[in-house]
């Protein structure tokens, strides 16, 4: 496993420990004035009901939606940047690690994730997020292709398609190479690891820069009794890694960032530019010389118009370092027709690449 696990505290929602000037928000309020003045950078603070925090929310989306009406995927992303900002001077008060307004939900990461403090501000969107992954986490998601159900930890991105992971399965069960070492690089909520593990590999070494993912596999593979045979990094790629493997697997983020990335699942979503070059460099070294190198990606950034070179094919033809032995891609299912959000993703391919190093395939 890892041997200072202990010592590594999960990041968690920015609260306020002192008192603050906020305008009291009660039910019977101007709901639009309201919102005027968090858009003027004042803090409101929810009293009352829970609900009464929806109903600002709902005010703020209406009135953002008129002012951002574009609805490419550029435009939604400012839609979506916007509302944040504004959203996070929604507050709620904590008292006793619990939320003080009445009918509100319970959420265990309250007291979980705050040992250290028990009363403090918290902003209401961060409570809707902790309210849902605390439902993921107690629940559980069903992971089909592993025949049994994950309980992600809080800040962990977890799959909520299969496709990739359904290809990456598909790819496994035709894999005839060794089975000591493997390296699961971006390990996540642990899925792909799980995943070489019960096909048969005697130890997985897993890295991620989010503290909250290593905490998180690090639990479920102690509840699944495999924690014998996972090493977990907290780090950037390749970190604490000395020894070469029979088979390296990378899932990266599949959208090139635009913006300053923040620590966990929104780095689990973009990337930066020297990402790919920097992950290349390092598999080179710890692939072993008849290993495989498999890269679980994307067509996306193609679908959505960002017209950027793809960077599995730019590293095979610009560089030296590999050759490609197999391109697998699937089909991505759309959206449910009960949604109403319009799938942008209509035509999207998730895509399986094995590399190989190139000396070996010429």
């Amino acid at each position: 496993m890892i041997d200072n696990l202990p010592s590594i505290r999960p990041d968690r929602p920015n609260i306020i420990t002192s008192e603050i000037e906020a305008i009291s928000f009660y039910r019977k309020m101007n709901t639009q004035e309201t919102v005027v003045e968090m858009l003027a950078g004042k803090y409101v603070l929810v009293e009352e009901f829970y609900s009464n925090g929806l109903q600002v929310l709902s005010e703020l989306k209406r009135n953002l939606q008129l002012r951002y009406k574009e609805k490419s995927f550029q435009g939604q992303r400012d839609y979506r940047s916007a509302f944040r900002e504004a959203s996070h001077r929604l507050l709620l008060k904590v008292e006793d690690n619990e939320l003080v307004v009445r009918k509100s939900p319970d959420i265990g990461w309250l007291k979980n994730l705050y040992p250290d403090v028990s009363d403090f501000y918290i902003s209401f969107p961060e409570v809707q997020g902790l309210n849902s992954s605390w439902q993921w986490y107690q629940k559980g998601i069903v992971i089909d292709i592993l025949h049994l159900s994950l309980h992600p930890f809080y800040g962990t991105y977890f799959p909520t398609r299969f496709d990739h992971l359904v290809l990456f399965d598909k790819w496994l069960k035709t894999y005839k190479g060794d089975r000591k070492k493997a390296i699961d690089i971006g390990v996540g909520s642990g899925v792909i690891s799980f995943q070489l593990i019960q096909s048969g590999f005697l130890n997985v070494f897993a890295s991620d820069t989010n503290k909250n993912a290593i905490i998180g596999v690090s639990q479920e593979s102690v509840r699944l009794g495999i924690n014998d045979k996972i090493t977990l990094s907290y780090g950037d790629l390749f970190t604490d890694c000395d020894f070469q493997a029979d088979l390296i697997v990378f899932n990266p983020p599949w959208l090139i960032a635009k913006h300053k990335l923040e620590e966990g699942i929104d780095k689990a979503i973009y990337y930066e530019e020297d990402l790919f070059p920097r992950f290349f460099e390092q598999a080179e070294k710890h692939l072993a010389p008849k290993g495989k190198l498999v890269l679980i990606f994307s067509n996306l950034a193609q679908v959505i118009g960002e017209n950027k070179l793809h960077p599995i094919r730019e590293e095979l033809e610009k560089n030296k370092r590999f050759s490609k032995e197999q391109q697998l891609q699937r089909s991505v299912k759309k959206s449910s027709k009960k949604t109403k959000r319009t799938d942008s993703r209509s035509n999207e391919k998730v895509e399986l690449w094995v590399l190989t190093h190139k000396e070996k395939n010429e």
